[in-house]
């Protein structure tokens, strides 16, 4: 066996398509089915089974997965260490980020990052469940590190470092009835339709976890994936929100409301697994996030 077999495996194994493996390894799509089929070959067994829609492991591909996983990492940590003796650190980073308007200014850190390791490409992305979509990547060898955001409890494998945190106010139009008002208890929420993230996002799930532990319905009549549309959506009176009070300035038509009897504290933190090494780019990274970042 090859480590380009196990990362062509790795690749359509995570894309679940053939073709949208060959582009992410930047080769033609007949390439990597030859590749996998002599994998399939070599091991006596398929790995993976070819739907009309996707592709799916099988139970031996889902064994091979990790181990693949593993073998690639080693790699790539050997090649970070001869790269750092040489000429300092080279590689990919594959980082997961949220939107952070407010907590984290991550294009300037990650600018830093990049003026003091040039030889390390950034290879960013989000996920459509939000944080906890990060923390699946990671646990499945995706990523190799992440912002995210939401409270506890720190899932197994994943070690969580704090980095910021932010209160969410509730945010209102300015001809809506609490308007007047500096303060609110969660109970006279209910029955409001909110303005919030899809489930999966801290935002979300701390306000879960508020209106759950008051015993307050939760309404949401819109979700969003970009927090810097929360407030215009409010000031069109299309529900109201909980955003991160570090995030709102002075906003015109709305108004900002503490409410004083729930947990409603946002945590940001660096996500970083905690059952693998991790590679010279990622522990650089982590150096610099406490460097620069922790408040702790």
């Amino acid at each position: 066996m090859e480590l380009r077999q196990f990362e062509y495996f790795v690749a359509v194994a995570e894309e679940a398509n053939f073709t949208r493996a060959a582009a992410r390894l930047h080769v033609v799509q007949s390439a990597v089915s030859t590749t996998i089929k002599n994998l399939e070959r070599e091991l006596g067994t398929t790995l993976l089974e070819r739907t009309p829609k996707r592709v799916l492991l099988t139970d031996a591909g889902a064994a091979l997965l990790p181990r693949a996983h593993a073998a690639l990492d080693a790699t790539r940590e050997a090649a970070d260490a001869v790269a750092e003796v040489r000429s300092g650190l080279r590689g990919t980073l594959r980082l997961g980020a949220i939107t952070t308007v407010g907590l984290i200014d991550l294009p300037v850190f990650l600018g830093e990052f990049h003026r003091r390791h040039p030889g390390v490409f950034l290879r960013t992305s989000a996920a459509p469940s939000g944080s906890q979509g990060l923390i699946e990547a990671l646990l499945e060898r995706r990523l190799d590190l992440a912002f995210v955001s939401g409270p506890g409890p720190c899932p197994t494998g994943i070690t969580l470092t704090d980095l910021a945190t932010s209160v969410l106010d509730l945010v209102v139009p300015a001809d809506h009835p609490l308007a007047k008002r500096r303060t609110v208890p969660i109970t006279e929420l209910a029955g409001l339709d909110f303005v919030d993230f899809p489930e999966g996002y801290g935002n979300r799930t701390v306000a879960d976890r508020a209106f759950a532990a008051a015993s307050v319905p939760h309404r949401v009549a819109i979700e969003i994936t970009d927090l810097t549309t929360g407030v215009a959506y409010v000031r069109n009176g299309l529900g109201v929100a909980l955003l991160p009070r570090i995030a709102l300035g002075k906003e015109q038509d709305v108004a900002t409301l503490t409410v004083d009897d729930a947990d409603l504290e946002l945590p940001f933190s660096l996500a970083v697994p905690s059952e693998r090494t991790p590679g010279a780019a990622a522990r650089a990274m982590i150096t610099m996030a406490h460097e620069f970042l922790w408040q702790g």
